[in-house]
């Protein structure tokens, strides 16, 4: 079953999704004890999110990975506060997770202009320290990117997953006949001919290896997903059903499809507790083989398919209703009563 959304750490080929940096925020200004001035303060380090950049963007750019800010200035005659060093910030993609040293998360850049401070600045020299300045403060900090793939496999142990993956993908994960072969989500990537770049990845959600028919499979899958985060039923669904080389498989995919064509009338064989609130509905239904490459050209074919209306439909809802708060903004501006201060021209009456 191929479902969309899915949370992993991982590189792929020159993608880079970590980095360890160095930061050291500066050093106070001098004071001046003669007259009481106090120097400035050191520069702060800041991690700050763009949309426009890579990690791998940041280690090409700054291959010292060494980030310090400026110091803090010296209290003078003609100016006893000092100013305050500049601020040093680096650039990170969105969707990092920033960590000390000792795996400590410092917090995260979850959206553009997002903004960290990993290093503060000394404190200018002033009476309390004797009008000398203190050091900036020193961290290595790790930046750690989450990945958020465009497409997740959804299935139990042994269902092919990953010989799915290293079919319609570059991805080249384990592959064995015993269940649990994959013990960390791999990522893999779909090319098509228009040059769109499709993230796909697959992970398990259950434990349990016992033999299911392929409908116990879908409503059981339904129930854990419903679990994990009822907002999954809402996001784009394929069904793949794989292992058609298998003998039988032609019949059994014909039982499967008039059960899914009316899974009311079957959920009496489930226990109560296993019965999910609502069941997955499918927008195509593939039959493939992992193994003989039966139907992979179609399953891709109908995942860019499903991906380019989905992006469409949540284009469309973003216009609407950015025209909305246009509308709602014009009708509260023209609906605005007259201020209190203005002139009102005299009334005529007329007889």
């Amino acid at each position: 079953m191929v479902r969309c959304s899915c949370v992993l750490f991982r590189k792929y080929g020159n993608f880079i999704d970590n980095l360890r940096l160095f930061t050291k925020g500066g050093s106070g200004g001098m004071g001046y004890p003669r007259l009481g001035g106090e120097g400035g303060k050191g520069g702060d380090v800041w991690v700050v999110a763009h949309n426009k950049m890579t990690l791998k963007q940041l280690k090409d750019k700054y291959p010292q990975k060494r980030f310090v800010a400026g110091e803090g200035a010296n209290s003078r005659v003609s100016a006893l506060k000092g100013s305050k060093g500049k601020d040093c910030e680096i650039p990170v993609p969105v969707g990092v997770s920033v960590t000390d040293e000792n795996g400590k998360i410092i917090g995260e850049l979850n959206k553009e202009k997002d903004r960290i401070l990993v290093a503060e600045g000394g404190l200018g020299g002033k009476l309390l320290t004797n009008f000398l300045p203190l050091k900036g403060q020193k961290r290595v900090i790790h930046l750690d990117l989450k990945l958020i793939a465009d497409i997740g496999l959804v299935g139990f142990p042994n269902a092919g997953k990953s010989s799915l993956l290293s079919k319609i993908s570059h991805a080249k994960p384990a592959i064995a006949d015993y269940a649990f072969t994959t013990i960390k989500p791999e990522l893999g990537k779909i090319m098509y001919s228009d040059f769109k770049q499709v993230d796909i990845s697959g992970f398990q959600l259950s434990s349990q290896t016992h033999y299911r028919t392929a409908f116990e499979t879908i409503i059981l899958l339904s129930k854990e997903l419903e679990l994990y985060k009822e907002e999954l039923h809402t996001k784009p669904a394929l069904l793949a059903v794989n292992k058609m080389d298998l003998p039988d498989a032609q019949d059994k995919l014909h039982v499967l499809m008039n059960q899914l064509q009316n899974p009311k009338e079957f959920l009496h064989l489930f226990e109560k507790n296993m019965i999910p609130e609502k069941t997955v509905e499918f927008q195509h239904i593939i039959p493939i083989s992992a193994v003989t490459g039966e139907g992979i050209d179609e399953l891709k074919s109908c995942i860019r398919k499903s991906m380019d209306e989905h992006a469409n439909q949540e284009n469309d809802a973003y216009h609407k209703q950015q025209l909305l708060n246009l509308h709602i903004s014009n009708t509260i501006s023209y609906s605005e009563p007259p201020s209190k201060n203005a002139v009102s021209s005299p009334r005529m009456d007329i007889t």
